[in-house]
């Protein structure tokens, strides 16, 4: 991986940047470590979003202080991770991720290494590169800066990376050029070291190093680069697109729960219906979702299937609202179709509704199992959505009470509000539960839902009179 690419430092006053706009708890971070002699800035999503004027959901901190030293520093310290081990700093109402520069020194170390295998015993030197890793080193050594040592799969994946370097190896180790770039609170300067500012300006995301390489590193990462591409409105750069179409089968070399929440993050930020049609592009869907992707790809009585595509624009609108969106939501409305489709065969097999239900959202699992591993909790709120689909049809019926007890009610009910835009109904059923919530939310009794003509003429026939019983007189006594 290269490592000698200019230094290029943005002052104050030709970015946009402010301190009033980081959080402020950032900031506390970003200063203690700064008083106690150690280097941090400001990095990743947060420094990007604030240039582009977005609002970042996260700060994250980059140091040259370890994981135990940062420990030692904050008592409200909690160190996570297994691969890359990191610092979570705690406060009342936000979470501050701090990591330590990473290196790429094992990189290298492994490339001269696999270089003198391949030599004669009676050529092999060690050669000054070696001589200045060795130096370094022990630099790090008595600086305790040593970590464990990198751990790679045997087809280059990295499973574990705890090995610190310096602030300019650091950046190189990031994925993309604009998630590189650090903001220092010492003279409020942006620092680029891969070019992500010119990317920025551009529209791109461009991996750092050989796209074929950092992909092989982390699957993942080809995820990560649609999901900045579509929440960003950037276009992926042309070795980078080419890498992801040559690798998108490798996908499922990440872990099934990993690709899960990977998912989610990609369909739940408000451009779902974008991400959706990259996914395809690229050919990272397939892997991900091989029996509805070829499912997706046969017509259905001459006609594409095109309900996916408008399930998450609808989703994308709730959440552009600010309305929310669950995971159980998500995948009811998306994979809503063919769900229904295998119900349907269920029930030509002779299973009544809510078991052929309960078989394809099953069936469904078994699918996804290998390579999305949803949870079991959000397949069985899944089915419930499904489920009351059919209960709706009756207003109230038995219980309706109870109808709206239940957890899955909120999400059902949008779902229903989804399916009624497709198909405007006469009469919508939506609009009514919703009115039935409310009037029970304030302890009001319902109006029966009946025709008009039926209304009409209990509104103009005169009520009758009650008619008073007469009281039963007590036996008395015996005449006198």
């Amino acid at each position: 991986m290269n490592t000698n690419m200019e230094k290029v430092i943005i002052p104050r006053a030709e970015h946009s940047i402010s301190r009033s706009v980081l959080s402020p708890n950032g900031v506390k971070v970003l200063y203690k470590l700064r008083e106690h002699g150690f280097i941090a800035y400001l990095v990743g999503g947060g420094v990007r979003d604030l240039l582009l004027g977005r609002e970042p959901k996260d700060f994250d901190v980059v140091t040259d202080a370890t994981p135990n030293q940062l420990k030692k520093l904050f008592r409200n310290c909690r160190l996570i991770g297994r691969r890359f081990r990191l610092a979570h700093i705690h406060f009342h109402d936000e979470i501050i991720e701090v990591a330590t520069f990473r290196s790429t020194v094992d990189a290298a170390e492994a490339s001269l290494e696999e270089a003198a295998e391949a030599l004669p015993e009676e050529l092999v030197e060690a050669p000054p590169e070696a001589e200045q890793l060795e130096e370094e080193r022990d630099r790090r050594r008595r600086r305790h800066h040593h970590g464990p040592p990198i751990l790679k799969s045997e087809d280059g994946m990295v499973l574990r990376d705890n090995v610190f370097g310096t602030p300019e190896e650091d950046a190189v180790r990031r994925d993309f050029t604009v998630n590189a770039l650090f903001y220092n609170i010492a003279d409020f300067s942006i620092i680029d070291h891969v070019g992500g500012m010119e990317d920025l300006k551009n529209g791109l995301i461009r991996t750092i190093g050989d796209p074929m390489v950092r992909f092989t590193e982390d699957p993942v990462r080809m995820i990560r680069a649609i999901r900045f591409a579509s929440m960003l409105g950037f276009n992926i750069e042309a070795r980078t697109e080419a890498a992801i179409e040559a690798l998108c089968g490798t996908i499922n070399k990440a872990t099934p729960p990993r690709l899960y929440e990977e998912v989610l993050k990609l369909l739940l930020m408000g451009a779902g219906e974008r991400t959706y049609q990259m996914m395809r592009h690229c050919g990272l869907f397939e892997p991900l979702f091989p029996h509805f992707d070829a499912w997706l790809s046969r017509e259905s009585d001459c006609y594409p299937h095109v309900r996916v595509g408008k399930a998450l624009e609808w989703a994308d609108s709730q959440i552009g609202q600010g309305i929310a969106v669950t995971p159980p939501l998500l995948i009811a409305l998306m994979f809503g179709e063919y769900l229904e489709e295998k119900v349907a065969q269920f029930r030509d097999e002779g299973l009544p509704p809510q078991q052929a239900t309960d078989a394809a959202v099953a069936a469904f699992a078994g699918e996804l199992a290998p390579t999305v591993s949803v949870p079991n909790r959000v397949l069985v709120a899944v089915r419930d959505i499904l489920n009351m689909q059919h209960r709706f049809q009756k207003t109230p019926g038995r219980n309706g009470r109870g109808v709206l007890g239940r957890p899955v009610f909120p999400d059902a009910l949008q779902y229903l509000r989804f399916m009624e835009q497709l198909t405007p109904p006469k009469r919508s059923l939506g609009e009514w539960w919703e009115r039935y919530a409310v009037q029970q939310a304030e302890g009001l009794e319902p109006a029966p839902q009946r025709g008009n003509e039926a209304a009409a003429a209990d509104a103009e026939a005169p009520k009758k009179k009650r008619r008073r019983r007469r009281r039963r007189k007590k036996p008395g006594g015996a005449p006198e």
